[in-house]
């Protein structure tokens, strides 16, 4: 029915890796998603006011915090991933 035992387990050791292949690039998906949303909420929640310059720098100012925290889940996804640097 299965052929060669060697075989399926070969096969089999192939599906397993496949499949954890898989999680980490689901992981690394949903960490990058995470670290976009988190931006994307901070920035949202100001409450921007004067002139152009003004808001530009309380956009900067909010981004010293918030990307840090992105930037670190981005890091983790890469390295979760194989492809730290």
């Amino acid at each position: 029915m299965f052929g060669d035992p060697e075989e399926l387990r070969r096969r089999m050791g192939e599906f397993a890796e496949q499949m954890q292949g898989a999680q980490k690039v689901a992981w690394a998906d949903n960490a990058i998603k995470l670290a976009v949303d988190m931006t994307v909420a901070g920035i949202n929640r100001l409450n921007l006011q004067g002139n152009a310059d003004q808001q530009a720098d309380e956009i900067r100012r909010a981004m010293g915090s918030l990307f840090p925290e992105a930037v670190t889940l981005v890091r983790e996804a890469r390295e979760g991933f194989g492809t730290g640097s």
